[in-house]
């Protein structure tokens, strides 16, 4: 009879959590520090883009400023993953847009200095930049993937009973997309 007991308590403690939970949070800051790793990538490739710009378009003075400035927004920006709640992912995800905006003007600027899009260094920058983005979506994306499995954990029975009476643990929060509410409309496009 003592054994029975001791498996079945062994069966319920296997299924409620006790491991799943922590496993679960694991991977969670595992993720997220690949999202700031790629983040960081994209960072480390701006001091070399602008130099490359500056030396063609010196007169653009204010676009260049304001990448530099973005950039040293975003990278003061730390983000303890374990103690992440929505004010601090909307901060983070804010600053990390205004670079992204800060860049693409930065994109545009080159398009209207023909040397400058045909010089190698700016090309080879620009390819390495391209890729970071997609990294960027993908390690996003995994980050996503990695909080609704988590949060599913702390929410769903019986492993929610789990955190419930044990851990206390709360859902993390969502990447969010700035003023959404501006964009769901697709732009008009006439000719």
């Amino acid at each position: 009879m003592k054994y029975i007991a001791l498996l079945i308590l062994a069966i319920l403690l296997s299924s409620c959590g006790m491991q799943s939970i922590p496993t679960s949070l694991n991977e969670v800051e595992a993720k997220w520090a690949e999202v700031q790793n790629q983040y960081k990538r994209r960072a480390d490739l701006i001091p070399n883009l602008v130099s490359t710009v500056k030396g063609y378009a010196s007169h653009e003075k204010e676009t260049l400023e304001a990448v530099i400035a973005a950039r040293a927004s975003a990278t003061s920006i730390k983000v303890d993953p374990t103690n992440l709640d929505p004010a601090q992912m909307q901060k983070y995800s804010k600053a990390q847009g205004q670079l992204s905006q800060a860049l693409g003007r930065l994109m545009m600027v080159s398009e209207r200095y023909p040397d400058l899009k045909a010089n190698q260094n700016f090309l080879d920058l620009q390819s390495q930049l391209e890729g970071t983005e997609n990294r960027i979506t993908i390690a996003r994306k995994r980050y996503i993937e990695a909080i609704k499995g988590f949060n599913n954990l702390i929410t769903v029975p019986p492993s929610s009973w789990y955190n419930s009476m044990f851990l206390k643990h709360t859902k993390k929060p969502q990447f969010t997309v700035e003023n959404y509410d501006k964009i769901k409309e697709a732009p008009k496009v006439q000719f």
